[in-house]
């Protein structure tokens, strides 16, 4: 997709003038009462495809030109033919005037548009401390939908009362609905982290929260983290998320599933179990990697999915966001094109005592 914008950029430049010089090398051989003058037109039609009007504007006097020193050589000057080529030419560039101020109107409202999905995406998916307590944290974002930045995964780091907490999370659906709704769990994760004194209070309080605001059958798998300060351990409680991948000093790795699964939140409704807190060892030099299942399910060519657990050796970079971009890297030529979900990955490393 890349290569192909690549030459695009190169040639549509040049093309109204490689047109109109084939036009002027060929129309001497052209027979009589033929002629190939209108086809002068394609130049400023070309020309409307990129650039400014007033590049328009001189591609199609430009054309005018060309078509009067053609008549003069040919001795055709005051007939007809001449006539109707230079109406084509004024004609097509007039549209093509009118193009390029549609297009360039389009632009400036495609660049107002970016500007306010900045802002959205500085307020949704602030940047991440780069360290948190007992950690040092990563993070990547990619998503599914082409030129936006932000989508149905959640993700955020707080550290409160000496303990760091985090949430890493993926909303059923996409476009706007899945963007409020992503929203809403992080406004009342980062209310709710400083507040509550234990992680499944926490867990309660998104539970109520998304319960109270989300209709329909909307829901959110959301994973909660929880490093004491100084402490050799890490809380999870799941709600219907991917299991973390841990990964030790050793290179070894671990995917600790919870004692019951519970469902999403937001589906409370149907009844199920209530997820309850579990505890890993977690020592210094360790890893966890949360990631949302635009990762895990990731599929190649072959429909293959991403083989996560085995791709960990990307993982040893000191610099935990150099690392996580290299596995994010590694994902994308995994799945050798756009991504079909949006895909989210936190990185949370044990520091070195």
């Amino acid at each position: 997709m890349s290569g192909t914008t690549g030459r695009d950029g190169r040639v549509l430049p040049v093309l109204p003038y490689g047109v109109m010089a084939l036009v002027v090398a060929f129309e001497p051989a052209t027979p009589s009462g033929f002629g190939l003058m209108p086809l002068l037109s394609l130049g400023p039609a070309f020309a409307g495809l990129v650039g400014t009007k007033r590049r328009t504007a001189r591609i199609g006097a430009l054309a005018v030109l060309l078509c009067l020193l053609l008549a003069a050589c040919d001795g055709a000057l005051g007939t007809r033919r001449v006539y109707i080529a230079g109406a084509s030419v004024v004609g097509v560039t007039a549209a093509g005037l009118l193009a390029v101020a549609s297009r360039e109107r389009r632009d400036a409202e495609l660049a107002s548009v970016r500007s306010i999905a900045e802002v959205a995406q500085r307020v949704l998916l602030r940047p991440v401390p780069r360290v948190a307590g007992e950690l040092r944290v990563a993070v990547s974002y990619t998503s599914a939908v082409a030129q936006a930045r932000i989508g149905g995964d959640l993700y955020e780091v707080v550290v409160a009362d000496g303990s760091t907490r985090a949430v890493i999370g993926d909303v059923q659906g996409k476009g706007l609905e899945a963007v409020e709704t992503a929203a809403l769990v992080l406004g009342a994760f980062r209310e709710a982290a400083h507040d509550e004194p234990e992680l499944a209070g926490l867990g309660r309080r998104l539970a109520r929260a998304v319960d109270r605001e989300l209709t329909g059958e909307r829901f959110v798998s959301a994973l909660l983290v929880e490093v004491p300060a100084g402490g050799r351990a890490v809380t999870f409680l799941n709600f219907g998320h991917p299991a973390p991948l841990i990964v030790r000093a050793d290179g070894s790795t671990l995917l600790p599933e919870p004692p019951a699964y519970a469902l999403p939140l937001g589906l409370s409704m149907y009844g199920g179990d209530t997820p309850v807190p579990y505890t890993v060892p977690f020592a210094p030099g360790d890893q966890i990697l949360l990631y949302t299942d635009g990762v895990s399910e990731a599929r190649d060519g072959a429909g293959d999915f991403y083989p996560l657990p085995e791709r960990v050796a990307l993982l040893k970079d000191p610099d935990p966001q150099a690392a996580i971009e290299r596995l994010r890297t590694d994902l994308v030529d995994h799945a050798a094109g756009p991504l079909h979900d949006d895909a989210a990955m936190l990185l949370l490393r044990h520091r070195e005592p």
